[in-house]
């Protein structure tokens, strides 16, 4: 029988080790493709693909098992448990629409919203100006409740004062520029980095300290290739994945 092969990853040793594989082991399963074998390792070749002793991984392996995410039965081996959820794909496919569309279907609630100097490190998308509006919003499964990915959008002055916070509860940031704010996106250029969890957003979605997150910054530029809104959000990276679709023309 074929055995799931997880992800490799690069240990810290300053950090406990059971702990990195387990969660490297716990965003590998449920990333998982649907056709995926359910049947793990052995506890000897996890160790040996983690470069961790027998002990270390026996101790990664009951964090997951006390999770729910994998079964152990003896002489058997030890199977992933077929209703642990699969990441949902973040999709970039290349058009507002589909940025819109993938933005919608979770509730949102609007943490916070104020002038804010610009972020050092965004001083280049905001060359005119010392202050933007920061809007911080917490979205969630409309179905579960649970925390999917937090954000914060950092937006041009001149283009804030025509956002109502309610709109942000209502619908995403790119909806409300294009069709409430009547703003003309160009483009948008996205970056989507792995992160661990920091304290701020190991709060705000329910998930281990230094468990791995997708980090994704998106930047709409309007016809005249100013920046009107910098978007960084924090996904929770044992439900979503990142997928990109190009089309050859």
């Amino acid at each position: 029988m074929t055995a799931f092969a997880p992800d490799s990853i690069v240990l810290n040793r300053k950090l406990p080790l059971w702990y990195q594989v387990s969660q490297s082991l716990r965003a590998s399963i449920l990333g998982r493709p649907e056709d995926a074998p359910l049947r793990l390792p052995t506890e000897e070749q996890l160790a040996g693909h983690y470069g961790v002793s027998v002990l270390t991984m026996r101790q990664a392996l009951k964090e997951l098992e006390d999770e729910g995410l994998i079964s152990r039965h003896r002489r058997r081996g030890t199977f992933i448990e077929p209703a642990a959820q699969r990441a949902a794909p973040v999709r970039l496919l290349g058009s507002v629409d589909a940025i819109v569309a993938q933005q919608s279907g979770m509730s949102t609630r609007l943490l916070d919203h104020g002038t804010s100097p610009v972020p050092p490190d965004l001083a280049e998308h905001f060359p005119d100006g010392t202050d933007v509006m920061m809007y911080h919003r917490l979205r969630s499964d409309e179905g579960t409740g649970e925390p999917t990915n937090h954000a914060r959008n950092y937006v041009r002055p001149d283009i804030a004062e025509r956002i109502y916070p309610a709109d942000l509860e209502r619908w995403p940031m790119t909806r409300v520029l294009r069709d409430v704010v009547g703003a003309r996106i160009s483009r948008i250029t996205d970056t989507v980095e792995a992160r661990l969890a920091d304290p701020e957003t190991a709060r705000l979605l329910q998930v281990p300290l230094l468990s791995p997150i997708l980090h994704y910054t998106g930047i709409s530029y309007d016809e005249e290739g100013r920046a009107l809104d910098v978007a960084r959000i924090h996904y929770r990276g044992d439900r979503f994945s990142f997928t990109v679709t190009l089309d050859a023309d």
